[in-house]
Parts: structure tokens; C-alpha cells; sequence
């Protein structure tokens, strides 16, 4: 690959060294300019010619690929808090059920699940272990009252890579949905829901897709469309939507029972073409890409002095890298770097993190060793 080129679909390396992609990620250059044909396209003719949401059925069909899923499984949403608050409303809970995940997953893929003890649901979590989610320490917790296992593809605040394919034939094997918060690894490593045997999957676009905020990707296992019972709905519902003036309540066949009206039209063309690029590169290659820059960056961490949180094991790093100075102030570390250098990280759980992506270079990531204060 020519990384030096493809850098140039990404303005912002003119002003930053920018290693904060698990926060909010930089747009790609086409997915701007998708979103400013579009812009542009109503400001001068409103609807007309426009086909947006035929349009839009392409960008649904190019999702889906990206996961390995069916385009009918597919649909779009504001965010990922939307799509698993939309897992955990739309179940039919029992007094006694539970609900499996870990001790530290980003708030969104908590808050939906602990307001089901309302309803007699138990939230059961799995603990951290210097910065790794054990995969044993999960099953230990799946009793025959477990109805969903929901879990971060990717620990935003360690980098932890989940074994998906392996916690998705235990939980095929015993019954029990699988539920994903993947927006900390949808278009920095490969996603098959088909192969892990993943039941939902929530990710939104401005992250590692560099896609824009406010949009992002829904999925449903079609044999699961007809269990999930969509929990906020509009016309955009329903199979005859068109029809305005036949009230007839009939949901859609396919995954688009979940909307509920107009799309965020712009947001989903900025999707489309953010993972139109993704999908040229190959997202096996941006892994290898980011895999190789983290193990650089870890390598000069741990000469430098720096503890080193994120687990490194094979199947188990990512492109995120969080790490602890023992005697350096983390905030002012993080402000010095920005404010001095244009170096762009982030503190998160009382650890630094760094999280580069495919376009950044291995110059980029020796600068962020350089300037780090020594011990």
C-alpha cells in the first residue's frame, strides 16, 4: 500500500499528529465531500433528482458488506447508544433474566442494561485484569437465566480486543444473544457477523470509519427481526410508507422496521463514502497497518520508561494504546503535547491513549516518543 498517498485524503496531518481516532476521528476527504455534494444539491434544488434514499440503499448495501451481513439486516441510526438501547427495550424480559458484560465498558453499552432492574434484570459484570477482559471470567458469569452477552468489540480505555468468534460459539452453543458495542473496531480490524456469530450490532461512523458524528450502523440477525420488537415507532416503520393516508400498521420484512423517519441524508452519504474507502484498502490491511505503528509505539513506551497497559498478545491488541508514567502528571502531559507539539492524544480511566490510525506514519509515532518526558 502507498501510505504516503492515501494520507492525502486526510487534511488534517497539514495541522496535526493526530493519534486520537478512538475519540473523535478526523472526516476523510471523500466523506466531506460526499456530504457537501449533497448539501449543495439541496441548496440549490431541495428534493428534486436527488434519489437520496435510493441513494441511501446503496450506502445500506456497502454496510453490509463491511460486516459480512445481508443489506436487509441492516439500517442506520443516530448513534451506537441508540442501537443498544433499541437491543435492551426490544427483548421480552423475564423477572430473573441476566445480562453478561464487563466492568468497563464506555457508559453506552451500560446505562440501557442496568435500567432493566426495573423490570428484575440483572446486570452481571466480568472484571478487568491489568487491562485484559479474560474470556473465561465471561462464560464463568453465563447461567441458564442469561439472556444477552453485550460487549465492547474493543475496550476504549485499554484497547482490549474481545475474542468475538470464540464468545460467539459458546453463546450460539448455549442459547444466549450476543450483543456488540464494535465502534471501537469497525474499519480498524475485520468484522464478520456471520462467522462470530454476532445477534446485534451497534457502531456509529465517527470513529474508525472517519465517517461524521450523528450517523451510524444497526444490525439485526434476520431470524432476530421478528423477536426484537422496535421500540420507537414512525411511518418510516412500516412496510407501506409511502402511503401516507392508509394507516395500515404492518412493519417492514427487513431491518428498516427499526427506523422511524426522514435519515440523517448527509450523515449517510458521509458513511457510504468514509467506508467506500475503507473497503478500497481493505480493512485486513489498515489492521496490519495500525499493528505494526502500535508495536512501535509500545516498543519506545517501554524504553522510555512508560507502563504499558493495553495487552499486546496475539488476537488481543488493537490500535489503541493506553499507558501510565509513574511520575508525570497525565493531563499535563496530554495538554503539553497539543499545545506545544500538535500531537493529539487523549487520557482516559487515569491512563494516556494513544490511537493511530492507517494513515499515520512511523515518523508521526517516533515523534510522540520524542517528546514524551523521560524518567
Amino acid at each position: 500500500m502507498d501510505w504516503e498517498a492515501i494520507r492525502d485524503e486526510f487534511p488534517i496531518t497539514r495541522n496535526f499528529n493526530f493519534q486520537n481516532h478512538a475519540a473523535v476521528a478526523p472526516l476523510s476527504r471523500r466523506a466531506a465531500e460526499a456530504m457537501r455534494r449533497y448539501v449543495a444539491h439541496c441548496e440549490q434544488n431541495s428534493y428534486l433528482r436527488g434519489n437520496f434514499y435510493k441513494q441511501a440503499d446503496t450506502v445500506r448495501q456497502t454496510c453490509a458488506r463491511l460486516i459480512n451481513a445481508k443489506p436487509d439486516e441492516v439500517t442506520f441510526i443516530k448513534n451506537t447508544s441508540e442501537g443498544l438501547s433499541m437491543v435492551a427495550n426490544g427483548l421480552n424480559w423475564r423477572n430473573g433474566d441476566n445480562v453478561v458484560s464487563t466492568s468497563v465498558e464506555f457508559p453506552a453499552n451500560v446505562y440501557p442494561w442496568q435500567a432493566l432492574a426495573a423490570r428484575g434484570v440483572e446486570l452481571r459484570t466480568a472484571m478487568e485484569e491489568q487491562g485484559r477482559i479474560p474470556l473465561e471470567r465471561l462464560i464463568d458469569l453465563i447461567d441458564n437465566r442469561t439472556r444477552v452477552v453485550t460487549i465492547s468489540s474493543v475496550q476504549f480505555a485499554s484497547g482490549f480486543r474481545t475474542d468475538l468468534a470464540a464468545l460467539g460459539d459458546y453463546c450460539k452453543e448455549k442459547g444466549v444473544f450476543l450483543c456488540v458495542d464494535a465502534i471501537q473496531s469497525l474499519g480498524m480490524l475485520p468484522l464478520d457477523v456471520e462467522a462470530m456469530h454476532v445477534d446485534f450490532l451497534s457502531a456509529d461512523a465517527h470513529k474508525w470509519l472517519c465517517g461524521p458524528e450523528g450517523i451510524g450502523v444497526f444490525y439485526v440477525r434476520k431470524e432476530l427481526q421478528g423477536f426484537l420488537r422496535p421500540t420507537t415507532i414512525g411511518w418510516a416503520s412500516m412496510k407501506n410508507m409511502l402511503d401516507f393516508g392508509r394507516y395500515q400498521f404492518e412493519f417492514h420484512d427487513d431491518a428498516r422496521r427499526y427506523d422511524s423517519g426522514a435519515y440523517n441524508l448527509a450523515g449517510v452519504f458521509g458513511l457510504g463514502a468514509a467506508v467506500d474507502l475503507l473497503l478500497e484498502i481493505g480493512v485486513s490491511n489498515v489492521e496490519k497497518r495500525v499493528l505494526f505503528l502500535t508495536d512501535r509505539l509500545v516498543t519506545g513506551l517501554r524504553d522510555k520508561g512508560y507502563r504499558v497497559v493495553s495487552s499486546r498478545e496475539q488476537g488481543e491488541a488493537s490500535a489503541i494504546v493506553s499507558f501510565i508514567s509513574p511520575v508525570h502528571n497525565h493531563d499535563d502531559i496530554q495538554r503539553h503535547l497539543e499545545g506545544e507539539h500538535r500531537i493529539v492524544i487523549a487520557t482516559r480511566a487515569g491512563r494516556l491513549r494513544s490511537s493511530p490510525h492507517f494513515y499515520n506514519t512511523p515518523r508521526e509515532i517516533d515523534q510522540l516518543i520524542d517528546v514524551l518526558p523521560g524518567h
